[in-house]
């Protein structure tokens, strides 16, 4: 069992011994394949606030980020065609060109490659926008209230603060990384990585460096989604996302490598098809200079940050013991045909 002092779950004792039974914690939340498909489910159900937000958001990225120029992906298919005159074949085929394609494109999600500071700024504040909307929407449908899309751009905006607050810590603990970063420059700068020894050491250090920072930034993910919440200031939402994730981070990090795999699996269903008919309509002239690809990347990336924000909002009412209105009518007509 947890030990709590002060309202603060502590698993260990500091030079003390612990046992299994200290640190385990009991976590009944539904199984990956669940949590996936009832994202889709929740986020389909609402399409009504969450088509709106999408447009508003791919228009935002237009207006103040920029769109990839047709001319920035055409170059990506020159660069393609010339490889492919070097293979023995000399053709890798539509659809290994495609994959190709959707690999150099999907980095860029649509947006402009040659953008400013300012954009990449913009780019930020969008996806606080999509992120706070997207909470204040599912919060409130979940329980029952019927709400339109401008009371969640307008009252979701209000732990703008706080949400910033809690990305200046994240970012604090996302300095091992970023001295890892630095440091692999240098080994590679000065064949430091040549030695099999000295590369070995190199790999201790960089695990222990992105163990620690996946540590301390499981809990402060979740401390995003805490500090949505009404009057919660960033310090207690920290607090109470490091109380929440304590014995549990384990689950929480294979979650979100499930996330990263079906986000992975949708882009290529979702996309490949689409670069594959913009490779067959270019053969019209007419069709060179339309962006097709990059409105559909940037409609894709706009999708992706409802996605993850519906996906860990949801997995954070799982911790809280909380079920969606969909599972509650389910339990409600189960005991009653009993």
């Amino acid at each position: 069992m947890a030990r709590k002092t002060s309202k603060k779950v502590k698993l260990h004792k500091s030079f003390r011994r612990s046992y299994r039974e200290d640190y385990k914690r009991d976590l009944e939340i539904p199984g990956v394949m669940h949590h996936i498909f009832l994202t889709f489910k929740v986020i389909f159900k609402n399409w009504k606030l969450f088509l709106p937000l999408l447009v508003i958001a791919v228009v935002l990225s237009i207006v103040f980020v920029g769109l990839m120029s047709e001319s920035t992906y055409q170059l990506f298919q020159e660069a393609l065609d010339q490889t492919s005159k070097q293979l023995g074949a000399g053709d890798i085929g539509n659809v290994a060109k495609a994959g190709l394609l959707l690999i150099s494109t999907v980095t860029t999600g649509g947006l402009s490659g040659d953008s400013g500071e300012a954009a990449t700024v913009f780019a930020v504040i969008i996806f606080i926008i999509i992120w706070l909307s997207t909470i204040f929407i599912l919060r409130h449908r979940l329980a029952g209230h019927q709400i339109k899309l401008r009371d969640a751009l307008y009252n979701a905006m209000t732990p703008l603060i706080s949400t910033f607050l809690v990305f200046v810590v994240a970012f604090i603990q996302c300095i091992p990384i970023f001295i890892l970063i630095v440091m692999y420059s240098a080994a590679v700068q000065t064949d430091f990585l040549s030695m099999p020894f000295y590369a070995l050491i190199f790999f201790i250090f960089a695990a222990l460096m992105v163990i620690m920072s996946s540590y301390l930034l499981s809990s402060s993910i979740m401390a995003f989604v805490a500090v949505s919440a009404p009057g919660l200031y960033p310090m207690r939402a920290l607090s109470t996302a490091s109380d929440l994730m304590a014995g549990r981070r384990i689950k929480f990090i294979l979650r979100l490598i499930a996330l990263i795999f079906a986000l992975a699996f949708i882009w290529v269903i979702v996309m490949l098809p689409l670069i594959i008919f913009d490779l067959a309509m270019k053969n019209f002239e007419w069709t060179e200079e339309i962006p097709f690809v990059p409105i559909c990347l940037l409609i894709m990336t706009c999708f992706t940050a409802i996605y993850i924000t519906a996906y860990l909002y949801l997995y954070y009412r799982f911790m809280l013991g909380y079920d969606t209105k969909e599972e509650n009518e389910k339990k409600r007509s189960g005991r009653k045909n009993k």
